[in-house]
């Protein structure tokens, strides 16, 4: 039921989002200039503050040498590679932002797309990071799951929207402080299909301690998965997110 309110929301939103293109000229969403029919205009799209060449292979963090930071060298995740064409920076949390929270559908495309082309592997399934069903009742749509299908109508890479399940709705990650994210996830998926021997790509907005995924990897290898890759839109840098847990 959770699924088909998505599905059925989504739909709408884009068909509304379609018929108002057509009634008005195009303009960037960011500076309200002419964009050619893109939700962004070119300017705007280069100026996305895109990750650095120079990060871990596992977590995507920044590093000055080797191809793995310290941390994922001495503590491996349960996930194997992180890919992200985004850093979580203005103007781009701004728009995630604007998708999760106030239902700008139309977002999805534009991350979908920087996804597709940043991907360095090729998967044998997608799945979009589970939302716990009172989360998804109350905002009406999984984002990560709209996002996923963008990537998966690009790529033609299978999506199992349905393959994994949050049990338990937890507290929002951005509230906590990052020593206690961890915790806060602990068994809160469930993976239903057998991922024997598989790739398994998981789509979400936004990577900050990694607590999430690593988690939802954890149950992915349980359930026999070879591979784990998070395809993150924006990667929260440290100095950023030191600020943020400063705040909390």
């Amino acid at each position: 039921m959770s699924s088909s309110l998505s599905n059925s929301q989504a739909s709408f939103m884009t068909n509304c989002v379609r018929f108002v293109q057509r009634l008005v000229a195009p303009s960037c969403l960011l500076c309200s200039g002419p964009s050619a029919g893109s939700l962004l205009c070119a300017p705007c799209n280069a100026d996305l503050p895109r990750l650095a060449n120079e990060h871990c292979d596992t977590c995507a963090l920044p590093v000055t040498s080797g191809n793995r930071c310290g941390t994922c060298l001495t503590h491996p995740p349960a996930y194997d590679h992180v890919c992200a064409p985004f850093t979580y920076a203005f103007p781009v949390d701004a728009l995630v932002q604007g998708l999760k929270y106030r239902c700008m559908l139309a977002i999805a495309p534009l991350f979908g797309n920087a996804i597709a082309g940043s991907l360095d592997e090729h998967p044998h399934v997608i799945i979009p990071m589970p939302l716990a069903d009172a989360r998804l009742r109350e905002r009406g749509f999984n984002q990560a799951q709209e996002i996923a299908r963008h990537v998966s109508q690009i790529t033609g890479i299978p999506l199992l929207p349905r393959a994994c399940r949050k049990v338990r709705d937890t507290a929002p990650q951005a509230a906590l402080p990052w020593k206690e994210r961890a915790k806060n996830v602990r068994k809160a998926f469930v993976c239903d299909e057998d991922f024997t021997g598989r790739h398994v790509a998981v789509i979400d907005d936004v990577m900050t301690t990694g607590a999430t995924l690593n988690e939802l990897a954890r149950n992915l290898k349980q359930a026999g998965a070879a591979r784990v890759t998070g395809l993150i839109v924006a990667r929260t840098l440290p100095d950023s997110f030191r600020k943020r847990a400063a705040d909390v």
